[in-house]
């Protein structure tokens, strides 16, 4: 079975899945009882195709506006007269411009239009807001503003109601036909014996039918309101926006026209607007219109579009049209139809699912044609096959129902289904333990990882950075932010060029608060190196007015570095660099002295800073260096800012601790097989010493360097990969080359972390991605898989968890409802074939039905992780699913059951001395009860696959403990009170206890099937 379905169902993959895979499967899917409900989740691929349609349609727009606006450009001459007519309404609020003309303006890159409005600072004015203090004014001035110019949201689908699940339900196949059986019985059955007693039957199997529909209703309905909720906790992203004066984070869905927001590397771009001011923006529009070629926005090309990623610089944006008036609200309105890739575990379900139901039709027919042959056979004997009568239609009919409740029982529609329950259940758990999943198949995969790839800072480390270190001015010191002894000592030159270089070139701001207090905007790194600027006494703002900036370089995980070029208060250019030490050192030439003057620096300098360096990074220190130059004044800001040439202005080093528990969760990772491997762009000796901190490099482990693994032949890389456990001064396309390398050539299950927007292609290539909440861009939470809210390594282990937990729970789930199939299968078939008759009736089957689909996804398929899952070895790529322990487990179970019930057929009249016109019944109510009773403790057998203490946590798990309690509830009820309905009849205390014993021997039988060695 399991090379069949990796045959015909293996093709889907946990993510990036093609086309023709997706709908591969869905062909190969014959029996379907409701497609309406096996398909639910799934991927919606005609709908995709239109938002694939739609690119292409946005694309040809916006290559015509460009070519319109830069002709455009070209020959306007002043200002050209415009028809345009501000609306009444709008005149009224206080505005001058409409939302269609705003619109038009951005999303037509009319330059010409913005021309005619005045430029960007004349739509600002229009739109009664300021490109430097934002919007102003009350919640009723903004409610008004809303009104006009929409909210910054995307239309969404309806929640369905209950009741749509409800019709959902009813559109199974066989649940119809059954319908239609109820209904001819209760005609014949009300013209042949009259009302009620004729009813009985045929009002049965419609109470049966209605308790089926409402219970998988309710399931599915709880279920969807759980995806709204984790919808909703995906949605949320902030944003930096100047509002009311005072820079502040604010919900991209509470943007309105008129806000200023700042954007900076790696932000996706919250609403249609118009840049302001920045440097070297360069903007990718590829989700938007497919187009991979970055676009540079500038004054001359201000316009920025909703959807679209900032993959460089920085700049200020004047949001001029949101939500549904943006093309990217239109697509992600698309999109959203869309729904996301079925997982691999779905479809695999889906592929036995549709096997078992072509066996159980096949095994349907053959019963249906047996027992209608022995019901011809004695109408022959009996010399009246020419005479029919109601009761003859009655039963034809009661064979028919028979058969078509096998199909019911038979295909276990419940499977793919038990997925997403299990899937859903643990997103919400998980979304407890702050982990986000974005992607369904994230949540299995993870499950299987065999390698973690973490990164270092944030993941591992707190993400508190404070400097404690310092070598400025080639004297090294001790330091704390409280203590401004430093800048005391310091000579004034060097104090003048430290701070210059601080508070111009960094990525960070200090601002002050709604409450009047300073607070530091920015990065850990550039927080801590800002808090240090401030402690030697340096006002920021001072520094800023006093240097007009002339060109910023953002830092690069490629050249680990970041500059700035600024004129000096007597027209002087200047450039300040920052970055990882030995490659800021290796670009200087000088150093700044003891007194303050500049000296060359030479190799006793070179060796003397280099072992600060080491010193600093052994102590498990983040370092970075600072140095500056003087430029000619030929420079232009369309030049590069120089690589070389530098003076060493100093060394710092920022203290970022290890988090609490890390090395704990790392050790059990170790004991659940998964290797941890850290890889950071941080100095070799600092990764080293958290490694060996984290309890993750080991003695017969390697760190290299990320130029060090470039060089390495495929080779080469063969005999290293294995060994590897750090890698420090990675790039980005380092970290992607390791993580192909190691599902491709290893074929291991990756999971990786990440927070930067060149960690995208990783993310991405990685089985599974993890992009860090807090610190991470919305870049890289958008190629995530899963987003790590707290950016805590414990919780990603709790994802690995949790996994397991998905997995083997399905496997529980499989193991128990297969179990069911083939025990209803060979008694209603064998009995039909030997007795002429079924010992189980349509109604009796419905409930059997309920007990292993719906009731037993909820019971099995939301068991809680055990921390003995993080003990056993992971699945990995290549593990069956349908293992053989399980098949052993269920054939043994079977067997068991399949004897018990034929033995009660052919000689239970006799143990029970049953005797008189009621005998057969109360014999078939023994039957279906012990059946039953047998599934009851075969769902407590099937809480483990291979341990023998099956009780252990029972009553953690409330959900599973309530299914029991309820199935036995209703199972006294149906046999003591409902007999009309059920054809059963009450039993006896012996009987009851008989019935119980029999299903609890499933449990010694249990205990030693798991001692068979397979």
């Amino acid at each position: 079975m399991e090379s069949y379905l990796n045959e015909n169902f293996g093709g889907v993959k946990s993510k990036n899945s093609t086309e023709e895979a997706l709908g591969k499967w869905r062909k190969l899917c014959g029996v379907v009882k409701n497609p309406k409900r096996r398909f639910r989740f799934t991927a919606n691929i005609s709908k995709r195709y239109e938002a694939a349609e739609m690119r292409r349609t946005n694309q040809e727009k916006l290559r015509v506006a460009v070519l319109v606006s830069k002709a455009a450009f070209q020959f306007i001459q002043g200002v050209q007269p415009s028809d345009y007519v501000v609306p009444e309404d709008v005149k009224a609020a206080g505005f001058q411009i409409c939302a269609d003309e705003l619109g038009s303006i951005v999303e037509g890159h009319d330059v010409k239009k913005l021309k005619f409005h005045g430029g960007v600072s004349g739509i600002a004015e229009k739109l009664s807001t300021s490109t430097t203090k934002g919007l102003s004014g009350d919640s009723e001035s903004r409610q008004r503003r809303q009104e006009l110019f929409g909210i910054n949201k995307f239309a969404e689908s309806e929640i369905r109601s209950f009741w749509i699940y409800v019709y959902e339900a009813l559109q199974d196949m066989t649940l119809m036909i059954l319908g239609v059986c109820a209904f001819v019985s209760l005609i014949v059955g009300v013209l042949t014996e009259g009302w009620p007693k004729g009813a009985h039957d045929g009002l049965g199997i419609v109470a049966s039918i209605l308790l089926v529909v409402f219970v998988t209703a309710t399931s599915d309905y709880r279920q969807s309101l759980q995806f709204k909720d984790l919808d909703k906790e995906k949605k949320k992203i902030s944003i930096q926006v100047t509002r009311n004066g005072y820079r502040q984070k604010m919900s991209i869905y509470n943007l309105l026209p008129g806000d200023i927001v700042h954007l900076s590397i790696g932000d996706q771009v919250p609403a249609d607007g118009l840049f302001v001011s920045g440097f070297s923006v360069l903007i990718d529009e590829s989700s938007l219109t497919g187009e991979s070629e970055p676009i540079m926005v500038t004054t001359q090309n201000p316009f920025l579009l909703s959807g679209t990623k900032v993959q460089d610089g920085s700049c200020t944006m004047l949001v001029t049209t949101v939500g549904m008036r943006t093309q990217w609200g239109k697509l992600m309105a698309t999109l959203s139809e869309g729904g996301d890739d079925e997982t691999p575990l779905q479809v695999k379900l889906n592929g036995v699912a549709t096997i078992i139901g072509k066996i159980g039709l096949v095994f349907a027919v053959i019963t249906f044609s047996v027992l209608v042959k022995g019901h011809l056979g004695r109408k022959i004997r009996e010399g009246r096959f020419w005479r029919w009568s109601g009761d003859d239609a009655m039963e034809m009919l009661e064979f028919f129902a028979i058969a078509v409740t096998i199909v019911v029982v038979a295909v276990p529609e419940g499977l793919p289904l038990a997925v997403t329950l299990s899937l859903a259940f643990a997103m919400k758990k998980m979304m407890n333990d702050k982990a986000l999943v974005r992607h369904l198949a994230a949540c299995e995969t993870m499950g299987s990882a065999t390698t973690i790839c973490s990164d270092k800072t944030g993941t591992l480390t707190t993400n508190r950075m404070t400097v404690v270190k310092t070598c400025i001015c080639m004297n090294s010191k001790e330091v704390n932010n409280h203590d401004s002894s430093l800048s005391s000592e310091l000579p004034d030159s060097a104090t003048k060029l430290l701070l210059q270089s601080i508070f111009n070139n960094t990525g960070g701001e200090v601002v002050v608060n709604k409450k009047g207090k300073r607070e530091i905007l920015g990065t850990p790194t550039e927080s801590a190196i800002l808090e240090f600027g401030l402690s030697l006494g340096g006002d920021p703002n001072a520094e800023k007015q006093a240097c007009k900036i002339v060109k910023v370089e953002p830092f690069n995980s490629e050249k680990k570095r970041m500059g700035v070029v600024v004129e000096l208060p007597d027209g002087s250019l200047r450039a300040h660099c920052k970055g990882a030490s030995e490659i800021i050192l290796a670009a200087c030439d000088k150093v700044i002295g003891s007194k303050g003057d500049v000296v060359s620096l030479d190799g006793e300098s070179i060796n003397y800073l280099n072992s600060i360096i080491n010193q600093f990074a052994s102590e498990a220190l983040r370092t970075l260096c600072l140095a500056y130059m003087e430029l000619e004044s030929g420079f232009s800001a369309n030049d590069l800012i120089p690589s070389s040439g530098y003076t060493c202005i100093g060394i710092v080093g920022i203290k970022d601790p290890v988090r609490p528990g890390v090395k704990e969760s790392v050790a059990v990772c170790r004991s659940a097989g998964i290797v941890v491997r850290m890889v950071t762009g941080d100095n070799i000796n600092t990764a080293k010493a958290i490694a060996r901190e984290c309890g993750i490099l080991t003695d017969d482990g390697i760190a290299i360097e990320g130029p060090d693994f470039r060089e390495k032949t495929q080779e080469e890389l063969f005999e290293l990969i294995p060994k590897i456990q750090v890698m420090a001064r990675s790039s980005p396309l380092d970290k992607h080359t390791l993580v192909k390398q190691l599902r491709t050539t290893f074929g291991e299950v990756v999971a990786v972390t990440g927070d930067g927007t060149n960690d995208a292609p990783a993310l991405h290539e990685a089985d599974i991605g993890l992009a860090m909440g807090i610190a991470g861009t919305e870049v890289a939470k958008e190629s995530a898989d899963v987003i790590i809210l707290d950016d805590n390594f414990s919780t990603i282990v709790t994802v690995a968890r949790w996994g397991r937990s998905v997995y083997i729970n399905i496997q529980k789930f499989v193991q128990f409802q297969l179990t069911v199939n083939v025990v209803a299968l060979l008694v209603n078939f064998s009995s039909a074939c030997v007795t002429g008759s079924a010992p189980l009736t349509a109604v009796q089957l419905l409930w059997v039905n309920m007990i292993m689909d719906t009731l037993g996804a909820l019971a099995l398929a939301t068991e809680p992780p055990t921390d003995d899952l993080m003990k056993r070895e992971p699945v990995g790529r290549k593990g069956d699913f349908i293992s053989s322990v399980m098949w052993r487990n269920i054939l043994g179970q079977a067997l068991y059951q399949f004897v018990v019930i034929w033995f009660l057929q052919s000689v239970g009249k006799w143990i029970f001395f049953l005797r008189g016109p009621n005998a057969d019944i109360v014999l078939n109510t023994l039957i279906f009860n012990t059946f039953v009773f047998c599934q009851v403790f075969n769902e407590i057998n099937s809480r483990e696959m291979e341990e023998i203490d099956v009780f252990k946590g029972i009553w953690d798990n409330h959900v599973f403990v309530a299914v029991i309690s309820a199935t036995v509830v209703f199972q006294i009820i149906i046999v003591e009170y409902l007999g009309t309905f059920a054809n059963t009849t009450p039993l006896s205390l012996v009987q009851w206890i008989f019935c119980l014993s029999i299903g609890y021997m499933g449990l010694p039988i249990a205990i030693r099937l798991k001692q068979i060695p397979v």
